[in-house]
């Protein structure tokens, strides 16, 4: 996967939630952890406005970025994002170093294909009910995708795809099939409409 992003970062010297604020209100940056490869964990900061532009992109949450610390640069991927309750603008944000020689755990989106086509909808006047936006992966960095797809253009009035029904890329695996079958969790559906259902209703004879 190719590095698309890049984010500037500085080490954090001055620590705590005062620290943490005067940092967000004075300065507008975002005070955040970077952790990983057997590595002390560092205070670092980011500008406010570059990162939420970059949170913009669905990409972002799951792409190798670069980091550029204190002007060196290192691989990264975004770990964890807090934003405020009531302007949902970020107000921490952790990274993950990357080692290339170990497997990540990362939440990739799911995209569903050929919903238009998707016959429990055009035959059988369903609709799609999406039960997963996004699916946990194990794999090396090489490997990360930016997405994983699952197609529903063959998907029946009452049927739904699992886990297993999504094709993986090579060197990728899903973290819950991984603990056994009886975690291969449904991600779609389609479902009977409550107007179908009331149609139906009114369609069966009454009983004597």
């Amino acid at each position: 996967m190719s590095n698309e992003f890049t984010i500037e970062a500085t080490t954090r010297n001055d620590l705590g939630k005062g620290a943490s604020r005067r940092l967000r209100r004075l300065e507008n940056r975002v005070p955040g952890i970077l952790y990983g490869a057997d590595k002390a964990p560092t205070p670092i900061s980011v500008l406010g406005k570059d990162l939420s532009k970059s949170l913009e992109s669905e990409a972002f949450y799951s792409h190798i970025l670069t980091m550029t610390l204190d002007g060196s640069p290192i691989q990264v991927v975004l770990k964890d994002l807090q934003r405020h309750p009531a302007k949902n603008n970020p107000i921490h944000v952790d990274f993950q170093r990357i080692d290339a020689t170990h497997k990540l755990h990362m939440h990739v989106p799911l995209h569903f294909l050929n919903e238009d086509k998707c016959v429990g909808v055009k035959t059988g006047g369903g609709i799609i009910s999406h039960l997963m936006n996004e699916v946990e992966v194990v794999c090396l960095p090489k490997d990360l995708p930016e997405y994983l797809e699952a197609d529903v253009a063959d998907l029946e009035l009452g049927k739904s795809l699992h886990l297993s029904d999504i094709k993986l890329p090579s060197g990728v695996e899903i973290r819950a099939l991984q603990m056994g079958a009886d975690h291969d969790q449904p991600i779609v559906s389609v479902i009977t409409t409550r107007a179908g259902a009331s149609d139906e209703s009114s369609a069966a004879p009454a009983a004597e």
